[in-house]
C-alpha cells in the first residue's frame, strides 16, 4: 500500500435532528410513513430504528459480504431492545416500586420512549477514514483490514465515552469508502425525578463534549490503522464546522455529492488534458507545414 501525501481525511458524525422544535420532534415521531416537512432524521422510535436496521445491514441487498457486523446482530431493533432491558430493568422495578398508582407505573422503558416526543430512542454514529480517492485504488484485502481498525474504534468509543453503550457496529464495504455504522444508547444515571437510570443523548453529546471525543476517537483511529497496516499515515488538518451534527441521510447525500463532484473534476481535467494534446497536435501540424515551406525550391 502506497502512503498518501497529504493525509487521511476522517469523519465521525452523530446523527442528530437538525429541527429541534416540538412541534417538528411530534411530527416525526406520530408520522406513520416516517415522512414529515420538518428537517428531523434522528433515531426518536421504532419506526426510524426499523428503517435503520434495513439500511445498515442491507435488507434488500444481495450482497452480505460486503456487510460486516463486528457487534450485535442481524436485528439492530432486537439489539437495541435488549440493551434497554440490560441497562434500564432494574432502574424502571425500582421505580415501579415507589409508585401507589398503576397509571404511573412503566410497563416498558423501550416503547415508554418511543412514544415520547423528548427523548431519542437511540443514537447512529457514523465513521470513517479515507475518502473515495484514498480507497479507489486498493484492493477488497487491503479495505477488509479496515475490520481491524473499526473494532478497534467501536472498543475506544466505549472506553472514551462510558455513557454511550453500543448494541450494534456494523460496517459497508459496498460503498466508494469502508464505514462504519454505530447504534447505541446514550445514559445518564443518579436521575433526581423518574427513573434513576434514563436515556441522556443532550446530556452525554453536547457541542463540547463532541468535539473532545472526534479529537480523541480521531487520535486512537489513525494509531490503530497504522499498527495494523504498518504504515506511517498522518491525519488530514481539522477543517472547519467539522464537529457539526449532521443525519445519517444527510452524510449518504453528503458523500454522494462529494463523489460526484471529484467525478466532474476528473472529467474536466480529462478533457483539457485531450484539449492540451490537440493544441500540441496542431503546433506541430503548423511547425512541419513551415518547414517544408522553408525546403521548398524557389521558382
Amino acid at each position: 500500500m502506497i502512503e498518501s501525501e497529504i493525509g487521511l481525511s476522517y469523519s465521525f458524525h452523530l446523527g442528530n435532528d437538525k429541527n429541534k422544535t416540538k412541534k417538528a420532534r411530534q411530527s416525526a415521531k406520530n408520522n406513520a410513513s416516517n415522512t414529515t416537512s420538518f428537517s428531523n432524521n434522528a433515531i426518536q422510535n421504532i419506526k426510524q430504528l426499523g428503517k435503520v436496521n434495513h439500511h445498515n445491514l442491507r435488507k434488500y441487498d444481495n450482497n452480505q459480504e460486503l456487510i460486516k457486523t463486528i457487534k450485535g446482530t442481524n436485528n439492530i431493533v432486537n439489539d437495541v431492545k435488549d440493551l434497554y432491558k440490560l441497562e434500564f430493568e432494574s432502574a424502571r422495578i425500582e421505580y415501579n416500586n415507589k409508585q401507589t398508582r398503576d397509571d404511573r407505573k412503566i410497563k416498558d422503558y423501550f416503547y415508554k420512549i418511543s412514544d415520547d416526543t423528548k427523548h431519542d430512542l437511540a443514537c447512529e454514529i457514523i465513521i470513517e477514514l479515507g475518502d473515495m480517492h484514498f480507497w479507489e485504488n486498493k484492493s477488497q484485502e487491503e479495505k477488509y483490514k479496515m475490520v481491524q481498525v473499526f473494532t478497534e474504534q467501536v472498543k475506544d468509543l466505549e472506553n472514551i465515552v462510558p455513557e454511550f453503550k453500543v448494541a450494534n457496529a456494523t460496517i459497508h464495504f459496498d460503498e466508494s469508502s469502508p464505514h462504519l455504522h454505530i447504534v447505541g444508547i446514550a445514559i445518564k444515571d443518579n436521575c433526581k425525578t423518574g427513573m434513576t437510570k434514563q436515556v441522556g443523548k443532550t446530556t452525554v453529546f453536547t457541542k463540547e463534549s463532541l468535539k473532545v471525543i472526534q479529537d480523541k476517537m480521531q487520535e486512537c483511529c489513525i494509531k490503530s490503522y497504522n499498527n495494523i497496516y504498518g504504515l506511517n499515515e498522518k491525519l488530514k488538518e481539522k477543517q472547519k464546522g467539522r464537529n457539526k451534527d449532521i443525519s445519517s441521510n444527510d452524510m449518504e447525500f453528503f458523500n454522494e455529492t462529494k463523489n460526484k463532484l471529484r467525478e466532474n473534476i476528473d472529467e474536466l481535467k480529462n478533457e483539457v488534458k485531450n484539449l492540451e494534446d490537440t493544441k500540441n497536435d496542431i503546433s506541430s501540424e503548423v511547425d512541419n507545414l513551415s518547414s517544408e515551406k522553408n525546403l521548398s525550391p524557389k521558382k
